[in-house]
């Protein structure tokens, strides 16, 4: 037959640009033995039809595109090949099919692209397995008589060799299988909760293990540290930004680059000092002797398990006290107390009747033996709450004792300088980890000028203290150090949303009398919580705070479902007032998460600054969105994606900004007063690369750019968000991994509540209207005239088009298939595409 007979090659000879029109020439060239040929152009609704009846004839297929923005602008061609027949109508036509894409780019977006071909294959070398481990030198301890006797030992009560071991789990994934029906499926509750959370956290761990070794590095050398020739000194890119972690007292570990010997000398070296970008470590003498210049080791780096260890011990001691009516509780016990009239140091909560009613509630313990929780959402003054309710029960008895804590040192330390002028200096106390790097602390809080260094009590002295503010993990030192339960009278958990429930319950089980005691919870569970690298941990639930599981799951900290009552206030106050951003900001977010009970409370000079920006869509609307036809680019071997045409958005927005800022009623803005939010780490170092590429924003290279996560708790004047996605054949791998916008609620609404006066998010409309959260801001950004950027209407029906394409499962990008929920071998999804931080807090 004809088909069988014809050769069609159509392929994309040259691409030009001509008034602003780019022009694609096409060339079917075809051969038969035919003596006539139909050749039908369709594009839409245009057809046109050719004649070609000389043998080895081509024809210039020329498109037009008309486009005014800059981006990735892909059209569908379908070329049908009609053989002339007698009698017509008689031969059946075929098609080809041609994707033609029009890319409209800066010279920015050029150096921005690719810098090579994408490559998912990652050759990892294997560490080796049979080695001779020489031990290091650890770093001088503090006086141990000075600080906890067993303070900087890890004394677990708890046998963990009865646990199954991560070999185990990671080798025997039946064994997994096995345990998940009996452990995890069934609710959580006493009775199981020692088992889940072992079993948890070991799951976590196994990740962990596996993720820690994209950073080993290979064919390095060290240097001898001038200072001390006893120490070797390592360059370890990231490690200021915790990618990986490093902390004085961790270890690493390095074998000689040429060593192939069996079995392999492997030398143990303690972290000494991290300055920058650079690790002091202390080795053998074994190592010291031989060292020679420009010799070179394959490093090896590992998990400080310190904080798993302490959250397995605390599970197990959350049932041995027997704290089921704290982690489960109950009405029983409690009933209606007369609220304290109170006289509030800080006097802006007078007026505020949630926050005030918050500080009374804890102050009269309406909810013991059950915690008291503060929902906080963005903006509202949790933390300022938190800190009044410590200052009123500070001052309401002398002999009570409180323990201020938080997941991270900077919300610890923020703490701890409110409290500063309101508890006495010699009754509060800021306990850091000894592993803390002392250049990140502030130097009013427990720090020694004359020594340059920490001040350090006797245990006797600590326990005498009021206050003492500490991280969670640093909490469980204070359990080795002998700290007796019910010592602290109350203690407080500041941003609990963002720790899982075992790193929570490192504060509270060995410490808090369950029967007299006062628990208080401050969090918002609608933003994001805990990071997890290990799927099957999250999908099993560690990813939920203790926070949101009482929120979600029992009755006393939901809404009554009359539906006009509210919360209970015995239990639970949520904080109403918004003190940070404008109302056309906080809109969207008020209605999908917060029930539209959030109020506008923000200094009206500050929301309102950027109301006249002359580059706003419509002006009095600080709300933008700019829809873009970008494209989801990778490079090399990592699998994050980036959108150069997203960020040649954002430098044109930066640009206007520096250009109109302090004129026309604008304020002035620094580096500090802008943030720039993305999802996928790839994209975070592109826009890096930016700001220090464009020369007109060098005063702002040093303007914040990183994920939602890095941003909670955070808040600026002016935030752009960078979506990426703009390819429909990735939305099932984000969802599948809960990484990027289009999975997670949370991580919208954290993202969309930072800003202050001005919030502009660049992102493919077409992509992000599939999920319904996007849909409403879309729209709602498109009724209130905030949208810009290309029609994304036109774009549509080419989306549907490309989306069928995708479905026939034809790839050339050498797409990975999904890495599989049972498998744990593999550096997880949120490694790859987000890579964040490694915690670093102790």
């Amino acid at each position: 037959t004809f088909s069988n007979v014809i050769r069609a090659l159509v392929c994309c000879n040259k691409a030009t640009i001509r008034n602003g029109k780019v022009i694609f020439q096409w060339k079917p060239k075809v051969r038969a033995n035919s003596e006539c040929l139909t050749v039908n152009v369709n594009r839409c609704s245009q057809k046109r039809q050719i004649d070609v009846s000389l043998l080895g004839e081509s024809y210039v297929v020329e498109v037009h595109y008309k486009v005014h923005h800059h981006g990735h602008f892909p059209a569908t061609m379908y070329f049908e090949f009609c053989p002339e027949a007698d009698p017509p109508g008689t031969a059946k036509p075929f098609c080809i099919v041609r994707e033609l894409e029009a890319v409209v780019q800066s010279g920015l977006a050029e150096t921005l692209g690719p810098e090579s071909p994408y490559n998912p294959k990652q050759n990892r070398r294997l560490r080796p397995e049979n080695r001779i481990l020489e031990e290091g030198v650890p770093p001088e301890r503090l006086d141990l008589s000075i600080y906890l006797s067993i303070y900087l030992s890890i004394c677990l009560s708890v046998c963990l060799s009865v646990y199954l071991s991560c070999s185990i789990l990671l080798n025997h994934f039946s064994t997994y299988t096995a345990l998940s029906e009996c452990a995890l499926v069934t609710d959580l509750c006493m009775k199981n909760y020692k088992e889940r959370f072992h079993l948890l956290l070991h799951l976590e761990e196994i990740q962990m293990e596996v993720d820690i070794k994209k950073y080993d590095l290979y064919g390095k050398t060290m240097t001898l540290d001038k200072s001390n020739k006893k120490l070797l000194i390592l360059k370890v890119p990231g490690v200021a930004e915790n990618r990986p972690s490093v902390l004085r007292g961790d270890k690493l570990n390095v074998c000689l680059s040429e060593d192939r010997n069996q079995p392999i000398t492997v030398y143990e070296g303690y972290v000494h000092s991290v300055e920058l970008e650079r690790v002091k470590l202390g080795f053998s003498k074994t190592l010291l002797q031989k060292f020679v210049k420009n010799m070179k080791f394959n490093v090896e780096f590992s998990i400080n398990r310190f904080p798993i260890r302490l959250q397995h011990r605390a599970v197990e001691l959350a049932c041995q006290h027997r704290l089921g009516d704290v982690l489960f509780p109950s009405d029983k016990g409690t009933g209606l107390t007369a609220l304290p009239h109170l006289s509030m140091f800080n006097k802006d909560l007078e007026n505020n009747p949630e926050q005030k009613a918050a500080v009374q509630h804890i102050l009269s313990g309406t909810s013991k033996p059950a915690p008291y929780l503060i929902f906080g959402p963005p903006g509202t003054g949790k933390t300022v709450t938190v800190v009044e309710a410590i200052k009123q029960v500070n001052k309401s008895k002398a002999t009570t004792h409180i323990l201020a804590c938080a997941p991270s040192n900077s919300a610890c330390d923020l703490l701890c300088e409110r409290l500063l002028g309101y508890v006495d200096a010699h009754r509060l106390y800021r306990l850091c980890a000894p592993s803390r790097d002392p250049r990140t602390v502030p130097q009013k809080l427990n720090w020694n000028k004359d020594h340059n260094s920490f001040i350090l009590p006797s245990r006797k002295d600590l326990m005498d203290r009021s206050v003492i503010v500490v991280t969670l993990v640093t909490a469980g030192r204070l359990v080795s150090g002998g700290f007796a339960k019910g010592h602290f009278t109350h203690i407080f958990i500041d941003e609990a949303g963002q720790a899982v429930e075992p790193e929570c319950i490192i504060g509270i089980a060995g410490l808090l009398d369950p029967v007299k005691g006062q628990l208080v919870l401050a969090g918002d569970p609608q933003q994001l919580g805990p990071i997890l690298r290990s799927p099957l941990a999250q999908l099993h639930g560690l990813g939920q705070s203790l926070l949101e599981r009482l929120m979600t799951q029992n009755a006393l900290y939901q809404k009554s479902q009359d539906g006009h009552s509210g919360y209970d206030t015995r239990f639970v106050t949520k904080l109403l007032r918004n003190y940070r951003s404008h109302p056309a900001i906080l809109k969207i977010p008020n209605e999908l998460f917060y029930e539209n009970e959030l109020q506008v409370f923000a200094n009206q000079m500050e929301r309102e600054a950027f109301c006249c920006w002359e580059h706003l869509p419509k002006k009095g609307f600080p709300v933008v969105f700019h829809g873009v036809m970008g494209k989801d680019d990778r490079e090399a071997n990592s699998p994050s994606f980036f959108n150069v045409t997203e960020i040649e958005v954002i430098v044109s927005y930066l640009n206007k900004l520096m250009q109109t800022q302090g004129k026309k009623g604008l304020p002035k803005l620094s580096a500090n007063d802008i943030g720039i939010i993305t999802p996928y780490r790839k994209q975070v170092e592109k826009i890096r690369k930016a700001l220090n590429t464009v020369a007109e924003l060098n005063k702002w290279k040093d303007i914040k750019v990183g994920s939602v996560e890095e941003f909670q708790g955070q808040e600026r004047k002016v935030i752009v968000v960078s979506t990426v996605r703009s390819s429909v054949n990735y939305v099932k791998m984000d969802q599948d991994f809960n990484i990027g916008f289009l999975s997670n609620e949370k991580r919208f609404n954290v993202a969309m509540t930072r800003a202050k006066a001005l919030l502009a998010v660049v992102g493919n409309p077409v992509i992000l209207s599939k999920d319904p959260t996007w849909q409403r801001f879309i729209r709602y950004c498109e009724l209130e005239q905030g949208y810009t950027g290309f029609d994304y209407k036109d774009a549509e029906g080419e989306e549907d088009v490309v989306s069928r394409l995708a479905s026939l499962k034809i790839s050339s990008d050498g797409m990975q298939p999904y890495i599989t929920l049972s498998d744990q071998k593999y550096e997880s999804p949120l490694q790859q595409h987000v890579h964040p931080e490694w915690r670093s807090e102790q």
